[in-house]
């Protein structure tokens, strides 16, 4: 499955303990990232300073279904049960 252009859900749901330029503490669930744009597009996306843990990510239809909120609501799901 390729990601849906302006999705964003990975970007705000989970949390992510890594640096990303312009939070270099990583950033808690359910926060934005700094490097999504209005469009829910990352900013980083083909860049070598994304954090590794995004490069990492793919989408899967079991965690992304098939609309941005189920998405959203999946991975806050998730987050939830591996906190």
């Amino acid at each position: 499955m390729e990601c849906r252009l302006g999705c964003g859900a990975c970007c705000i749901a989970p949390s992510i303990s890594s640096a990303i330029p312009g939070m270099p503490n990583g950033k808690p669930a359910g926060v934005r990232c700094v490097q999504l744009d209005d469009d829910h597009l990352c900013l980083l996306f083909g860049q070598s300073s994304r954090p590794k843990v995004c490069l990492d990510f793919h989408a899967e239809e079991s965690v992304c279904g098939e609309r941005n909120d189920v998405a959203l609501d999946n991975l806050i799901q998730l987050e939830n049960l591996t906190q």
